[in-house]
């Protein structure tokens, strides 16, 4: 058995859609000096640096070494990762690993992103095999398109019913300083808003934002000298299921990799009825129809309830289990880091740091990361020592 770790800080840069004022490497050093102020630590106490993001977008390779006068990791051990929109989660992930390993007892994790210095449509249409893959994902919307009308033709559910998960997650992003795009949205405006891809309309989608996050990992023993009420792990959960697009287009199974991932990561946190034994959830939603169709493979309701559920307004601000108080990716998406804001979001819910977007009592919470082809990554993270 590892040992058990906690996160003791987070930190994060605003988020815009340019950042013409700073390099890649002084946005990190901004979420870097963040989470070091949150946890009242001194980059001298980090003893090793996770760092990640979608290196191919903007054309930089070896971004760890790259990224160094950024992330403060000069002489320290440092790994990078990355693994497509899930990259924040997994880098999250991989610095748990090296606390829970017994080998550092303070590790700094960093996700980030110039989404105004890549060509992300490039990278993603180039990335499929141009024989078997590019028919089906010659690009991200109309791939979720796809798998959107398919939900729609299984269920019955309406354009409406997944414009309301957009208003609820723009509503609730203005509660949150961070946040990229901080303008209420109505499930009318959504609607007038331009076709992308049937059934997809610009309001349902995700914007580009420039951004970096942080999170500081301790170890048991440490954590609890270091924050007042940490964030602890109780459970992580990897499903890089598939290695080609093509694998992942039956979507009448729904999304296997959250679903197998979020079934391991409830067993081992011990829990039987998420809805009920969760308090909030910070989930990577890149477009509005993943709030509904994803919330069902995340066991949170029923198949074919999802529209329903969202609906009756049980997952917004005071709700049985409020979905992204930050107002999630729907309202900012920087995405080497948009998974790991995810995690830090749910950390600060737990350590009760969420200022006006903070759910009263906030004991234990979910947060998932999505990306490369159709994975997912799930974290469970509780104010109560495993």
């Amino acid at each position: 058995m590892g040992r058990k770790v906690a996160v003791v800080g987070t930190g994060q840069t605003y988020h815009r859609s340019h950042r013409p004022d700073v390099t890649s490497r002084e946005m990190i050093r901004e979420a870097v000096t963040s989470a070091l102020a949150d946890a009242d630590l001194k980059i001298k106490d980090i003893d090793a640096v996770v760092i990640g993001n979608m290196d191919h977008f903007e054309s930089i390779n070896y971004v760890d070494t790259y990224s160094i006068e950024g992330s403060g990791a000069f002489m320290k051990p440092i790994m990078k990762v990355s693994t497509g929109g899930t990259t924040g989660a997994t880098v999250a992930i991989a610095a748990y690993y090296h606390a829970a390993s017994g080998l550092f007892d303070r590790v700094l994790a960093v996700g980030f992103e110039k989404n105004s210095e890549s060509d992300t449509t490039g990278a993603i249409i180039t990335c499929s095999d141009p024989i078997w893959d590019r028919f089906s994902y010659s690009g991200a919307i109309p791939s979720l398109a796809t798998e959107a009308t398919a939900y729609m033709e299984q269920y019955g559910a309406t354009q409406e019913d997944a414009a309301l998960v957009g208003e609820r997650d723009r509503n609730h992003a203005l509660n949150n300083p961070y946040a990229h795009l901080q303008r209420p949205l109505t499930v009318k405006d959504i609607m007038a808003s331009p076709m992308l891809a049937y059934p997809i309309k610009l309001g349902d989608i995700c914007p580009r934002s420039d951004g970096a996050c942080a999170m500081i990992l301790a170890a048991d023993g440490i954590a609890q000298k270091t924050a007042s009420r940490p964030a602890w792990f109780k459970a992580v959960s990897v499903r890089h299921t598939y290695t080609w697009f093509g694998d992942s287009t039956d979507y009448n199974k729904g999304l296997v990799s959250m679903q197998q991932a979020s079934q391991e990561a409830y067993a081992r946190a011990g829990i039987r009825s998420p809805v009920d034994e969760l308090d909030v959830a910070e989930l990577y939603l890149p477009y509005t129809w993943a709030g509904l169709k994803w919330i069902e493979d995340l066991g949170l309701c029923g198949r074919g309830e999802a529209a329903r559920f969202v609906g009756d307004k049980n997952t917004h601000m005071g709700g049985k289990l409020p979905i992204n108080p930050s107002g999630g990716v729907i309202s900012t998406n920087c995405i080497g880091a948009t998974a790991m804001l995810r995690v830090a979001e749910a950390a600060i819910q737990v350590m009760g740091k969420g200022g006006k977007r903070q759910v009263p009592e906030a004991k234990n919470a979910l947060a998932t990361g999505f990306g490369g082809c159709f994975w997912t990554d799930v974290v469970i993270l509780s104010s109560e020592r495993p």
